[in-house]
């Protein structure tokens, strides 16, 4: 069974959010920071900094966790990052673990 990851990625404390999904957190995060594809949102509005993550064991329920936190406001994603990371640390050495 390969896990699965939900992130969330800021450009600053309650700036820009970006949501996605992996099956390498580290991989795919350090393309975010150092800007590995260009041109993409996260790219484009500087969200470099690992806020919040999940971690699921089906990509199939990856992916949905992912669709719903994507349609959920940006105050619920505010309010999650709040809960599982309030002080707003850059989680990716935490994740580098994994």
């Amino acid at each position: 069974m390969k896990i699965c990851f939900i992130y969330i990625l800021a450009s600053k404390k309650n700036g820009t959010l970006y949501v996605g999904v992996t099956s390498n957190i580290v991989k795919r995060v350090y393309e975010h920071k150092h800007e590995i594809h260009q041109g993409c949102f996260s790219s484009k509005y500087s969200c470099k900094l690992l806020e919040y993550y999940e971690i699921l064991s089906d990509i199939n329920l990856a992916i949905e966790r992912e669709k719903k936190l994507k349609e959920g406001s940006r105050l619920q994603k505010l309010k999650l990052i709040d809960s599982f990371n309030p002080a707003w640390n850059d989680l990716y050495t935490q994740v580098c673990r994994f």
